[in-house]
């Protein structure tokens, strides 16, 4: 079995988040976004899992042991932030403990980076016995993010938007942040980089450049999912991803059968899982492992936590946790149940 890892970079402070939390906390559909990328990462047997920590580490780590199991995602922190490669170097410890696998590099706050797509990049990555594949996606503005400039079946560079020419500006596939690196040449080159620039930062786009340089095989792999680029720098980019994982969740549910009438104010966790010829009223709000069977109205106005709802049951103007709800029960109007129990 072929060792993998995954180095997630976590150490931004997101100031126009204008948050008391770390910008990789701030949350989309309830979840932290770092939890988003962790869970993605896991979801492809990465078996470990180090993030690099900076600005609210304590409130980070406090975080990651209240997800997940204690001390099973490693953290090393960032005490200077001097850019993605100098972020990287701060898991050198983590990596020699892999040094003959491979080791993925994702941004903690792009959470729409997915398991197919970290699941696929692998497989084309070992199948070109690549020292590095970058993940990237077509988009129709590319405005602002790095160009993919390739040569033949491999990659020539990764050029900036402010450092493009005008033909490279017209180039369409980007960069979306996250890598796949044979685990031995990224220390190697690790150890190369400098901070010779304008922002006297260690990129680790100049990891690649030196692995180019070294007569290396790079490849970019394309993600179908587009959105592997996006982040949010601030609340309104955040309210924007937001949207597009709401809305994103709803049409996979029509897809599979589920009735919405309208959306207006519905909101479903990616964990929920409802049955076909369900019909879902505005207003409601599904969070957590809830499962709900077929032939059920949910709504309008009701919240749902970690539910299990019987086939046929008719919930409204309700709030449930915790709780098991009988085949064609009733619940609601204006009731709450907590752990089975009803408190009002």
């Amino acid at each position: 079995m072929v060792s993998k890892s995954a180095v997630i970079l976590a150490a931004g402070e997101g100031k126009r988040m204008k948050s008391q939390y770390p910008k990789v906390l701030s949350r989309v559909l309830f979840e932290p976004m770092l939890d988003w990328v962790i869970d993605s990462a896991r979801a492809c047997d990465v078996e470990e899992v180090c993030v690099v920590v900076g600005h609210g580490c304590d409130k980070v780590i406090e975080h990651l042991d209240e997800r997940y199991t204690p001390g099973k995602i490693r953290t090393v922190f960032q005490k200077e932030r001097l850019g993605t490669g100098h972020a990287v170097m701060q898991a050198e410890e983590f990596l020699r403990q892999n040094i003959e696998g491979h080791t993925l590099v994702l941004c903690g706050d792009a959470p729409f980076v997915d398991a197919r797509t970290i699941r696929d990049s692998f497989a084309q990555h070992l199948a070109d016995d690549a020292s590095v594949t970058v993940i990237s996606a077509r988009v129709v503005d590319p405005s602002g993010y790095g160009r993919i400039v390739r040569k033949g079946k491999g990659i020539k560079a990764i050029v900036e938007h402010k450092d493009a020419t005008v033909d490279q500006r017209q180039i369409d596939e980007i960069n979306s942040g996250a890598f796949w690196f044979k685990t031995r040449d990224l220390i190697q080159v690790l150890g190369t980089l400098t901070n010779n620039n304008a922002q006297g930062e260690y990129y680790l786009t100049d990891a690649v450049s030196g692995l180019i340089g070294a007569g290396k095989t790079a490849n970019a792999f394309i993600a179908s999912n587009a959105d592997v680029v996006l982040g949010a720098n601030d609340r309104v980019g955040l309210h924007a991803i937001n949207e597009i994982a709401r809305n994103r969740i709803i049409s996979e549910h029509m897809q599979n059968g589920v009735d919405f009438v309208c959306n207006d104010g519905i909101i479903i966790t990616h964990n929920v899982k409802i049955g076909c010829d369900t019909m879902i009223l505005p207003g409601t709000v599904l969070r957590g492992d809830t499962v709900i069977a077929s032939d059920c109205i949910i709504g309008p106005n009701a919240v749902l936590d970690d539910c299990s709802v019987g086939r046929g049951a008719r919930i409204s103007h309700a709030s449930c946790k915790n709780c098991t709800i009988e085949p064609e029960q009733n619940v609601g109007p204006y009731e709450q149940w907590i752990d089975g129990h009803k408190v009002k």
